[in-house]
């Protein structure tokens, strides 16, 4: 059946997810990094992409996966939850990932931006027996609510599918934008 009248959506909100449009977005994430860093603060070439981002989101949240050391929590961890707060007004509640399984509940009921710091170190959740999936059922959920995420992981995107499945992966893809962080690692 084809619909001729598009005024049967009329009061339908057609819901996605916040736009970012952050100006001179390379000097404001140099400036979080020298805050807290110091003034030898190094720029790695993903930082390009994470700037991309902030400068035009395309209403996607962000996932930082890859090597260790390289910035992902302290860009998403320390500066990210800054940006949000001064320049979107918007609040971005964070997570361990260790600790999602006790936040189970809290996750689900939080409609806010959800930032989950190194995704992939926890066990797989059991209430009353039965086992749940915490992460799938966050990223499940969001892309239900058009939800804001914030995602590090060390984990691949193969090994993000080998943990969570092809369905979660996708839902990732959809929901955020991957990008890999690679090369030495910055601690000293």
């Amino acid at each position: 059946m084809e619909v001729k009248d598009q005024s049967v959506f009329a009061d339908v909100e057609k819901k996605e997810i916040f736009s970012i449009k952050i100006e001179d977005a390379n000097g404001l994430l140099m400036r979080g990094l020298k805050f807290f860093t110091g003034e030898d603060a190094q720029w790695a070439p993903e930082y390009d992409e994470i700037s991309d981002w902030l400068t035009d989101n395309k209403h996607k949240g962000l996932l930082c996966y890859g090597q260790c050391g390289r910035g992902k929590s302290l860009i998403c961890e320390k500066i990210m939850p800054n940006i949000f707060r001064y320049y979107l007004r918007k609040n971005l509640i964070k997570f361990d990932g260790y600790e999602i399984n006790d936040k189970r509940q809290l996750l689900r009921d939080c409609e806010c931006s959800i930032l989950i710091d190194d995704f992939g170190v926890e066990d797989v959740g059991k209430i009353y027996g039965e086992t749940h999936n915490v992460f799938e059922e966050v990223v499940s959920l969001a892309e239900k609510r058009h939800q804001m995420l914030l995602l590090t992981t060390n984990l691949t995107l193969d090994e993000i599918c080998d943990k969570y499945g092809e369905r979660t992966l996708d839902r990732l893809r959809y929901l955020t934008r991957p990008v890999l962080f690679t090369g030495e690692s910055f601690r000293k």
